[in-house]
């Protein structure tokens, strides 16, 4: 009967040792999900840091376009003061 209880209680660890959790695995499995948040956090630090450089050069690629059209505007002007004086030239 001893033996038969002996047994049985071993039966019992050993099954709820098979059925239990494995702490490796769970461990090795949280690292990983740390390991992968960590990723996470630093490619979206980088998009930002992105989204702000793409943000500063916008805003200087609006700049020289303001300034761009600015020339043209003079130039036209004085193109025309050109052809104004050019034509009051020829008819005296």
């Amino acid at each position: 009967m001893k033996k038969l209880a002996y047994a049985l209680g071993v039966l019992a660890i050993l099954g709820f040792t098979a059925c239990g959790p494995d702490m490796k695995t769970i461990n090795n499995a949280s690292e990983k999900a740390e390991a992968d948040a960590t990723r996470a956090e630093a490619a979206a630090n980088s998009a930002e840091a992105s989204a702000n450089q793409a943000d500063a050069a916008a805003k200087q690629a609006e700049t020289a376009a303001a300034g761009a059209d600015d020339a043209v505007s003079r130039a036209n002007n004085a193109v025309s003061r050109l052809e104004a004086y050019f034509a009051s030239s020829v008819t005296k």
